[in-house]
């Protein structure tokens, strides 16, 4: 009995092992829409076939066999809306025990349950790139998701395609964590641009260590002693190396333009900027040496470094050649990005197709995915939005939400409660978004509280 036990056991590992990890994939046609490609123009009454997760066929009378069909006259499809930006599915957000923490991945705390997840998907947006916190001057390494809510496997919300990304953050955020609440550097704006700096500079001659200690390896009879592996220092040498693209928390230009300065003179290219509130004052700059800024729509005056913004950011970021995204950071503000984006042709008249660039091909661009999603083309992957009306009205609301194909938000399916784990903790009916938990500062909001600040005020 004990050996036939063994051998079940045996048989349901067999055929548990192949399913795990296996991404799901769907298809679907989708009729008579109006659609938004976002690189190819609108469409009319056109169809979109997606098989197997990937956009096969867009075009008009499109038939399928054993494909679920949509009939979306009289609405508009776009691509999946990308924040490029956001704490979303994250159980923690800031390693804030030093200024450089490049060692650390926001993948080891990727939070399947939240249904912060499924909020996103019912205002469309199918990738988030979930961040590390903006405590450190070099936070951890991010992660890239898709929205596959449902799951109970972290790594299936991994977008495995997505190239490497790192948090860095200027300002007052690491200053006050470890300045003013650590009594170590960072304490000033120039302490940040230093910790930064060494960093690079350490980075680098831990790599001439591993360079020599390779070259004398190949050297006849030579025994050489292999330096000490740092992941720290390593993920430092592969942001040096090309292989990790940079994205910093920042808000005034003046630390704008010398971070920019700092990466021209290592010969790093793969940066973008978030939050960006000055970037409209360094533009040119921003465009010739960075891939980007990704932006707030109006949110500013909430803290001393960011009063000097303006709504007009994102237009004027575009009209000077920057490519430009608007981001959430926010748990609430994730489900309406598709309205942020509308703002800015109330402030700066953007056209139609500039505004859904800022949600689309853009951060795609700037997440190193464009090829891959941000628009409605054959061979991309089926990330798809159907909308009511057009997305970019004040009356338009997401009717389904599909992430490869496979329909993960639908209105007229949605329930009261779409939590898939509820704890114990947790009231039943919560009367306000948990907006906190996805914050930038989650966790070490206490050196910003007035008891926080006062505690660290030193007086002779």
């Amino acid at each position: 009995m004990k050996k036939l036990n063994y051998i079940i056991a045996a048989f349901l590992v067999m055929v548990w092992m192949p399913s795990k990890g296996q991404t799901q994939k769907g298809s679907v046609l989708i009729k008579n829409a109006t659609v938004i490609t976002i690189t190819q123009g609108d469409l009319e009454d056109t169809d979109v076939l997606v098989e197997n997760g990937i956009i096969k066929k867009i075009g008009k009378g499109l038939t399928a066999n054993n494909v679920a069909t949509i009939d979306a006259k009289g609405k508009y499809v776009m691509p999946g809306i990308i924040d490029a930006h956001s704490h979303v599915a994250l159980d923690a957000v800031n390693e804030a025990t030093a200024p450089i923490t490049s060692e650390v991945q926001m993948a080891d705390v990727v939070d399947p349950y939240d249904i912060g997840i499924y909020r996103a998907l019912a205002g469309g947006v199918t990738i988030s790139h979930a961040m590390h916190g903006s405590a450190n001057a070099i936070g951890g390494q991010n992660i890239t998701l898709k929205h596959r809510y449902g799951t109970f496997n972290p790594e299936d919300l991994y977008m495995k395609e997505a190239p490497r990304t790192i948090k860095f953050a200027l300002g007052e955020n690491p200053t006050r964590v470890h300045g003013r609440g650590k009594n170590i550097q960072p304490r000033t704006r120039m302490g940040v641009e230093a910790i930064i700096r060494n960093g690079f500079n350490e980075a680098l001659q831990y790599k001439k260590g591993w360079e020599n200690y390779q070259n004398e390896s190949k050297q006849k009879g030579a025994t050489p002693i292999p330096p000490k592996y740092d992941g720290r220092l390593q993920t430092l040498v592969d942001i040096l190396d090309g292989k990790v693209i940079i994205h910093c928390h920042s808000y005034r230009a003046d630390e704008i333009y010398a971070l920019i300065n700092t990466c021209r003179d290592f010969g790093i290219t793969n940066i973008v900027f978030s939050h960006v509130n000055e970037g409209f004052k360094v533009a040119p700059e921003l465009a010739e040496y960075t891939m980007g800024a990704s932006v707030f729509a109006d949110w500013w005056a909430y803290k001393f470094e960011v009063y000097y913004s303006t709504a007009y950011n994102a237009a004027i970021l575009t009209q000077n050649g920057v490519i430009t995204s608007i981001n959430s950071d926010s748990g609430e503000l994730i489900r309406h990005l598709y309205h942020e984006a509308a703002k800015t042709q109330r402030y700066g008249q953007l056209s139609d197709q500039q505004a859904l660039e800022l949600i689309t091909i853009n951060p795609a661009k700037q997440l190193g995915i464009a090829d891959k999603v941000g628009s409605i083309e054959e061979g991309k992957q089926g990330d798809l939005v159907i909308f009511n009306d057009h997305p970019l009205s004040v009356y338009a609301i997401p009717q389904m939400t599909f992430v490869d194909g496979v329909k993960y938000f639908d209105i007229e399916e949605d329930q009261n409660d779409m939590r898939i784990s509820v704890s114990a903790m947790e009231t039943v009916e919560p009367i306000f978004l948990k907006e906190h938990d996805h914050s930038c500062m989650h966790g070490v909001d206490f050196f910003f509280t007035n008891f926080g600040r006062n505690l660290f005020e030193h007086s002779h």
